[in-house]
């Protein structure tokens, strides 16, 4: 406990900075600072993102063949993640890929938090600034959420980018899952509703970052369609498939028909001529 306090005071500081540079060198209120900066943090996360992206994509390509495992050792757990495990190494997935974005923007989440808590001791000259977002929406960005009218408008979007964001990022879990995490930001709207709204923002713009980026992921990407069937008709011969002992299919050619019989036809016909002209 003794440890985690310098680490995040330290935190707190690299907030401050960050917040006051956007507001003094920029020129930016301070609500809008904390939207940069969210802009900014997500933009330096992007590499990781595009990792989460196509860890997200593999797992969603192999989804069969891990549920065959799964229902092959479904009584013996360990069995069961050993081998998921080597299936994991042999196809080169990384599962722990699609959380790596989320855990790393938790020190700017406590940060942020700690940073408007003390708000009047870091800033003492911003006491007589412009603490609004969207006034009147927020008129002050260090109170709590729920102190004005306004913070319920951003709580309620706040729940609804929490579940579009949760809906784009839980595209390869099962369904129990995906419902639980779309449920999940009503539950914890109580929790948030005591933060201070400048937390509220940056939590809204963090999401709204999300749900952006998987609109354009989901134009980018080309979805593989299904095989289509091949149209024969009874005309069309059958292709070989290897199945004979040459490694070819050869057809037996059609039957000529017999000189005696493509000739008599004809012997007929003369002698019809022959009698009609008598």
């Amino acid at each position: 406990m003794l440890f985690a306090i310098p680490i995040i005071s330290q935190l707190e500081t690299v907030m401050r900075h960050v917040l006051n540079w956007f507001h003094s060198n920029l020129g930016l209120t301070w609500a809008w600072a904390i939207v940069a900066t969210t802009v900014m943090v997500r933009m330096l996360l992007v590499p990781l993102t595009i990792r989460q992206i196509h860890s997200m994509q593999s797992l969603q390509r192999h989804a069969p063949q891990m549920k065959e495992i799964q229902k092959k050792y479904k009584h013996d757990r360990q069995k069961q993640n050993e081998e998921l495990m080597k299936f994991y190494r042999e196809n080169s997935i990384n599962p722990a890929a699609s959380c790596l974005p989320m855990l790393l923007q938790l020190p700017v989440f406590i940060s942020l938090y700690y940073t408007l808590k003390h708000f009047s001791t870091n800033f003492p000259d911003a006491v007589h600034e412009n603490l609004s977002w969207l006034d009147p929406l927020v008129p002050n960005i260090t109170l709590h959420t729920t102190a004005f009218w306004g913070g319920y408008v951003l709580l309620v979007v706040y729940v609804a980018s929490q579940m579009a964001s949760s809906f784009f990022m839980m595209t390869t879990t099962d369904k129990t899952q995906r419902v639980l995490f779309m449920v999940m930001p009503l539950f914890f709207v109580f929790i948030i509703a005591r933060f201070p709204a400048g937390l509220v923002l940056y939590w809204v713009t963090t999401n709204l970052w999300t749900v952006g980026q998987g609109l354009i992921t989901r134009r980018l990407v080309a979805r593989t369609p299904a095989p289509v069937p091949e149209k024969r008709s009874s005309r069309t011969p059958p292709k070989d498939d290897g199945s004979s002992g040459n490694g070819a299919r050869q057809e037996s050619p059609a039957p000529k028909p017999a000189s005696g019989a493509s000739q008599q036809p004809r012997q007929v016909r003369r002698k019809k001529k022959r009698t009609s002209r008598r």
